[in-house]
């Protein structure tokens, strides 16, 4: 079995935020799929199809990693049968990339899953670029503009893909 976490927070206030680009990810992916609809449990929305769970964490991003761990213990899981999908500020908007494992670099999404659950895992790491000025928080709380819109939607697509890929692999 196989656990595919988006990172985001919660609301139609964040829905467009470049911090919810891992939420974007998995609505596509679960649309794509044709997954069930989504359920409320271990402290996010989650549904399953065969043997791939998709999993957003409502517990706002600093704290995903309760979630995250819930679902873990429930389905009997290890670090090794998870698969993360979160913005990167060190990435450009549009560019993906895979990482096994590695710091949380300041994302406190990450932070918090690697305190309840350890650092190895699998990550589609979603570029949304980085400040050129103010702060980083404001930033990635902040919505993409209509000009990087057909990036956001190549990013997500991308994504999608690597996510597949990265299922393939395991």
């Amino acid at each position: 079995m196989k656990l595919i976490v988006g990172l985001g927070n919660p609301g139609s206030t964040y829905q467009m935020n470049r911090h919810n680009i891992g939420f974007m990810v998995v609505d596509s992916v679960q649309e794509e799929e044709e997954f069930p609809e989504w359920s409320d449990k271990f402290k996010g929305s989650y549904t399953k199809k065969d043997d791939v769970i998709l999993l957003k964490p409502q517990t706002y991003m600093n704290l995903s990693g309760h979630s995250v761990q819930a679902c873990m213990t429930f389905f009997k899981l290890t670090l090794d049968d998870i698969c993360v999908i979160h913005d990167d500020i060190e990435l450009s908007l549009g560019e993906v990339k895979t990482k096994q494992g590695g710091s949380a670099k300041g994302h406190n999404g990450l932070r918090s899953l690697d305190r309840c659950m350890g650092q190895n895992y699998k990550r589609v790491r979603c570029g949304v670029g980085r400040p050129t000025h103010g702060d980083i928080a404001s930033y990635v709380l902040s919505n993409f503009s209509k000009d990087e819109l057909p990036a956001l939607v190549t990013a997500v697509n991308v994504a999608v893909v690597t996510v597949a890929a990265v299922l393939s692999q395991s």
